[in-house]
């Protein structure tokens, strides 16, 4: 039975990595999925503000990334929301391990699920991991509409193409959240899922928060051959960290 260790990654901050970290955990919560999460930003810590269970990653330590892997013991799934600016600290410990070839032996697949957004520097993000990772890993891009719709600097980028032609990379959308309804989420701590059986919520807005948690698990669901273990989850490459 093959594992997975999916990393909720991209090192600009804004591009709504905890977001998607916080409402996929809620996924695999509704959908009774086991898993262990893990947040590494102790400073803003949204994954375990909503998922008290999640654990802290110190990444000060030098051997703070070490839990994540030990829990692959014990789990099939494990889920880790990776803080802003983290993206060399992250590639650094899998070279530094040969982390590749160690989840190889422990029939682990690596998963990166990077949001994206319109600004130049999440594209940036994309084409640094992909040029130190390759097709090492299996990747999910999740586009987040944060200002809108499109993403023209992204949908025109080499590595966007890259990544969906020589890489099989699965691509995923997230529908525009009303800004009130953000707000009364962080406000009260809940997820859809509470929030949809919460007095502080209106009826309409528990009902719209209720359509816009089934399209986000339409496009998870869409996607569940990468995003979740799978017997028959692609196979990863021998490891190698490119220049």
């Amino acid at each position: 039975m093959k594992k997975q260790l999916l990393l909720v990654l991209n090192g600009k901050g804004g591009v709504g990595k905890s977001f998607f970290a916080v409402n996929f955990v809620q996924y695999l919560k509704d959908r009774q999925i086991a898993h262990a999460a893990f947040d590494s930003d102790n400073e803003n810590s949204t994954l375990k503000r909503f998922h008290p269970e999640a654990v802290f990653l110190n990444l000060a330590d030098p051997r703070g990334l070490d839990p994540m892997i030990q829990a692959l013991e014990a789990n099939r799934l494990v889920v880790v929301d990776c803080r802003a600016a983290s993206t060399d600290l992250f590639l650094n410990f899998f070279a530094a391990t040969d982390l590749t070839k160690l989840l190889a032996s422990l029939d682990t697949v690596l998963t990166l699920a990077m949001p994206v957004g319109a600004e130049l520097d999440s594209i940036e993000q994309f084409q640094r991991v992909v040029r130190e990772l390759g097709n090492n890993c299996c990747y999910v891009i999740v586009r987040n509409p944060i200002q809108g719709d499109a993403l023209p600097l992204f949908d025109a980028s080499k590595v966007r193409q890259q990544l969906k032609t020589e890489l099989g990379a699965r691509e995923i959308s997230l529908t525009r959240m009303e800004p009130w309804l953000v707000d009364g989420l962080n406000r009260t701590d809940l997820t859809p899922t509470a929030a949809s059986r919460h007095e502080a919520f209106s009826i309409l807005d528990r009902q719209r928060l209720i359509m816009w948690q089934r399209r986000l698990y339409d496009q998870i669901d869409s996607a569940a051959e990468v995003l979740l273990p799978n017997e028959k989850h692609p196979t990863t490459a021998r490891p190698s960290r490119r220049a």
